[in-house]
């Protein structure tokens, strides 16, 4: 289809806005909460390393099947393919099941903002020893608000997304981007600065391998599970930021950069997360999942005095931009695909109703992570622990919807684009998109056998591990 396409007004918004996909609520919370429960620098290394072998690939594909059909993730697929053109609706529907708890979570971030700006502007039960566990049960408690929060967070986003590329997405992550980085030094520089930090400081950087002995493929399975969910891959966003990209982009060095940029936010926000569980709670604060976040941190802040407040507001502020830059990218890919079908057929394109009716599944699921209430509510939960099927999900629907997008549609997605790529499509079809313009592609030999090879074994891994998980099998 021969149709003019909508293009980055900049590199620099391009990459501002691939890595505020790639950086999110994965980085700030999930990030160094699941670094915790995996013992710290293994899991960083092992991160890393899938990161570069696994990640750097597969985000190199997208952008460039992208970019060469000029379509989304679902035409795109269908494009090149007819084999493998219906995995382009698993990265549809995961950006779909992902918003349903990421604008519960995102409300919860503006509900505690707006907590500790009441704090500041009231100094109301400022330094309360149990504020943070008593504040977080009270707003899982309270459906209603958490309902409110969440639709309010949402509709931060369609206001952005309903603007398009470059008036809405673009304009946003150049401002958004570069703040989230000046917010996240701030808490670093306070957190490691708190007693009892560098046990936290130590944990993360002290080599200790001893996790990938006891439990590696747990390991694996939960890195790359991450990596998937931080880099925004196997989920449709990169395929639908590459089909506006310019042939004149460097596809290798742009997601080299976006990797790295997101890796490091990732790192950043262990700092400035461990060391102050550390600090308050020592080595327990870190294995304490969504407690992390919204108790031991806002009990830090409430023993730092009249300044915790403030600093508070900082925090909840730039994890609500980490949270909004993601979401937005997930919105994009169900927008962009509605966008192409209606230009297919010639009718017309309204951004504004396609974006209102996207946000009708995503309200319907959202609302019950929100009223569900991290299982606080009582709200039956499929193959929950108290249901005895499977067993290894929590009594909560956050981790139920996590645990479909992030453990399972993701990594299938990725191994079947995968084996697509690597024994269907052609790998040199990817290397003559990237090497447009006069680019060049001087990995294309280790990308050639990783996209055939190592891809698809590390995604069996990542799969056999989440499988084991969830039916309580011993891993290796």
């Amino acid at each position: 289809m021969d149709k003019k396409r909508t293009q980055w007004g900049s590199n620099f918004g391009f990459i501002m806005s691939a890595i505020g996909s790639a950086v999110g609520l994965g980085n700030i919370w999930a990030f160094p909460f699941k670094m915790g429960q995996n013992g710290g620098f293994a899991f960083l290394i092992v991160y890393v390393i899938l990161a570069v072998f696994v990640g750097l690939m597969i985000m190199v594909s997208e952008l460039a099947i992208g970019r060469r059909t000029k379509l989304g993730v679902l035409g795109a697929y269908q494009k090149i393919s007819k084999r493998f053109g219906w995995i382009g609706w698993l990265a549809v529907l995961s950006p779909l099941i992902l918003l349903s708890f990421y604008c519960v979570l995102g409300g919860y971030c503006v509900e505690y903002m707006c907590y500790n700006l009441s704090e500041v502007a009231f100094g109301v039960g400022a330094g309360a020893a149990d504020a943070g566990e008593t504040i977080f049960s009270n707003m899982l408690s309270n459906q209603l608000g958490a309902l409110i929060f969440a639709l309010i967070f949402l509709g931060m986003c369609v206001i952005i997304v309903k603007n398009g590329i470059k008036g809405g997405i673009e304009k946003f992550n150049k401002i958004g981007m570069p703040a989230l980085f000046v917010m996240l030094i701030i808490i670093i520089i306070r957190a490691v600065t708190l007693p009892g930090a560098s046990e936290g400081i130590k944990f993360m950087l002290e080599p200790n391998l001893e996790p990938l002995k006891n439990d590696f493929i747990g390991v694996i399975s939960t890195a790359g599970c991450q990596m998937f969910l931080s880099l925004s891959l196997a989920m449709g966003a990169m395929v639908t930021y590459g089909s506006y990209l310019g042939n004149k982009e460097n596809i290798v060095k742009s997601a080299g950069t976006i990797i790295f940029a997101d890796t490091l936010v990732a790192v950043l926000a262990g700092f400035a997360v461990l060391p102050a569980a550390f600090a308050l709670n020592g080595s327990e604060a870190v294995l304490s999942g969504p407690k992390l976040l919204f108790i031991t941190l806002q009990d830090v802040f409430n023993q730092m005095g009249f300044v915790g407040p403030i600093f508070g507001v900082i925090f909840y502020l730039l994890v609500i931009i980490a949270a909004v830059s993601s979401a937005i990218s997930l919105l994009e890919v169900i927008a962009t695909m509605i966008i192409d079908k209606r230009e297919a057929k010639n009718k017309p394109v309204d951004r504004v109703k396609i974006t209102a009716y996207i946000c009708i599944p995503v309200v319907f699921l959202m609302a019950i992570v929100a009223i569900d209430g991290l299982g606080a509510n009582g709200m039956w939960t499929p193959f929950s622990k108290s249901v005895g099927i499977i067993g290894s999900f929590n009594d909560c629907w956050l981790d139920f919807f996590d645990t479909l997008a992030e453990g399972i549609l993701m990594p299938i997605g990725g191994l079947l684009m995968a084996i697509m790529i690597g024994w269907e499509y052609g790998t040199e079809n990817i290397r003559d998109e990237i090497m447009l313009e006069g680019n060049k592609f001087k990995l294309y030999k280790l990308y050639r056998v990783c996209i055939r090879f190592v891809v698809p074994v590390m995604m069996l891994l990542i799969l056999f591990g989440q499988i084991s998980e969830i039916f309580g099998l011993k891993l290796l």
